[in-house]
């Protein structure tokens, strides 16, 4: 019977708070391409853009980007907290 493998290159816990903090960073990115979206499109049978369907889908859109930051930020927040078992440095008192 083989032993069990070891990861070859992170630890899963490394891995992970990367791959989270990667995705932090691509949402805003991800925010702009979403947003412009509407702008590169184009209805031929109307002169005029959908104004209300494009209201909501922008709506849709900044709420989605609220939901994502919230989620990644808790992640990040639960992985990258200072244990709290560490005391805190106490002030040096004045006698």
């Amino acid at each position: 019977m083989k032993p069990p493998r070891s990861p070859q290159f992170l630890a899963r816990e490394t891995y992970r708070m990367r791959r989270l903090m990667d995705a932090a960073r691509f949402l805003p990115v991800l925010g702009v391409v979403l947003v412009l979206l509407p702008l590169m499109r184009h209805s031929p049978q109307t002169e005029a853009p959908p104004t209300a369907s494009e209201g909501v889908y922008l709506f849709l859109v900044w709420f989605g980007l609220i939901a994502g930051s919230f989620l990644l930020s808790r992640g990040l927040r639960r992985t990258l907290d200072i244990p709290k078992r560490q005391p805190r440095p106490s002030a040096p008192s004045k006698d």
